[in-house]
């Protein structure tokens, strides 16, 4: 049985390793190289992570176990601790933001109170937006201060007008939310970030590269073959009029799968439609070499950009240089205009703009992303990955569904 691949990134990579020893294997990769967006680009000897920085590690055993034991051995791994902080009133405090009260206390013991009293009275209740689900978890005060602010900054819509089902699922937990308990022991200084990134694993060589290409190893990847278009026809996926294939998997986004398969019913196509992604962009930034961080948050809105990826201090030995993030496309000559609010940012040295960088939860996201996934499903044609799924995965996420979605198929197709 043949296998087809539409995508050569994380998710589609990770499938293809796990699957090749039991079916006929082949990914399609549009560019000349793989990783898709947790790909790299070497500057100089940098690593610029050209979408954000990309870390690895996992809640999940048997993704550690493929990653640690199948594609990189993990004495080939530097393991480092985050170190993030956030730009609160013009002060670096320590993230996750509500374990720092008695560095706000230090700036303002009223807003420290005020801040507390409402997370020991905080209901949990998931809410019907994501401003609610904030101000349900964390209180208004720090939701006004800190939540709605930064969360504004990044997807680029009010809190109020996105769907809240992205932060925690089965699959994933994308913030982290303490509970009454933990966040009285972080008063006590007695807690601590226990998210799964709140300690992490690097390559050795100092590029992420190495870990993405690594997944490959053994797998028919054809570069450069731009999908465009597909059919089926007796039960056989046809790619490009040419090749074919028993099963076919996208990894590629969702929303362009109308570009690539015709006869689409006009109201489903209406639900593609309705899938909207965020850009990214970015600049690479020498420093002074002061940045005591791995990531900062920056939330204010008179900053015209929202995070910084300090990779320098993740590489061994450490590096002068970080990646300065916003949404959408916003020109390099801006960027470096914002980044001089910046003290510790001195020279930019590569600048960047990713078309598909992350899936946006308007309220409209759930319905279109159930509808267009289901119809692919009555056509046999399986999407996968963060932007198959149309999902905020991470890359253990991606990795751990790959593992998942090859465990059914062999089960379902194999003696």
């Amino acid at each position: 049985m043949k296998i087809g691949i539409i995508g050569a990134g994380i998710s589609g990579m990770s499938l293809a390793r796990i699957l090749k020893d039991d079916f006929e294997i082949e990914i399609l990769e549009k560019s000349f190289v793989v990783g898709g967006i947790a790909r790299t680009k070497d500057v100089d000897g940098k690593p610029y992570h050209v979408n954000g920085g990309h870390c690895f590690n996992s809640k999940f055993d048997d993704v550690l176990d493929f990653v640690f034991n199948v594609v990189l051995k993990k004495e080939n791994w530097n393991y480092m601790q985050r170190k993030a902080k956030v730009l609160f009133r013009d002060n670096w405090i320590n993230y996750p933001i509500e374990f720092s009260i008695a560095q706000i206390d230090k700036m303002d013991p009223d807003l420290a109170f005020n801040i507390a009293n409402e997370m020991f009275q905080a209901s949990y209740e998931k809410g019907n937006n994501l401003e609610e689900w904030f101000v349900n978890h964390f209180g208004p005060t720090l939701s006004k201060e800190y939540f709605i602010p930064y969360n504004t900054k990044i997807w680029g819509i009010e809190p109020k007008n996105m769907d809240n089902v992205w932060i925690e699922d089965e699959k994933q937990m994308k913030l982290p939310v303490p509970t009454k308990e933990s966040f009285f022991r972080s008063l006590m200084d007695k807690a601590s970030d226990k998210m799964s990134h709140a300690s992490f694993y690097y390559p050795k060589t100092n590029n992420q590269n190495t870990f993405i290409e690594a997944i490959g190893d053994g797998v028919k990847i054809v570069t450069n073959y731009e999908v465009k278009n597909i059919t089926k026809e007796n039960n056989i996926w046809i790619v490009n009029g040419e090749k074919k294939y028993d099963i076919l998997i996208n990894t590629s986004p969702l929303d362009l799968i109308p570009n690539i398969l015709k006869n689409i019913p006009s109201e489903i196509q209406d639900y593609f439609k309705q899938l909207k992604f965020n850009k990214v962009s970015n600049v690479l930034w020498e420093t002074d070499g002061s940045l005591d961080m791995t990531w900062g948050y920056i939330p204010d809105p008179k900053i015209g950009f929202h995070r910084i990826s300090n990779t320098g201090c993740v590489v061994q030995p450490n590096g002068r240089f970080c990646t300065q993030e916003a949404i959408g496309v916003v020109s390099y000559e801006r960027l470096v205009e914002e980044g001089k609010k910046i003290p510790f940012l001195k020279k930019p040295i590569d600048y960047n703009v990713t078309e598909h960088a992350y899936v946006f939860f308007d309220l409209n996201y759930k319905q279109a992303k159930e509808k267009a996934i289901s119809y692919l499903d009555s056509l046999g044609l399986i999407s996968h990955g963060r932007f198959g799924e149309w999902e905020y995965y991470n890359m253990d996420v991606c990795i751990k569904r790959s593992i998942d979605l090859a465990k059914k198929l062999k089960e379902k197709y194999k003696d």
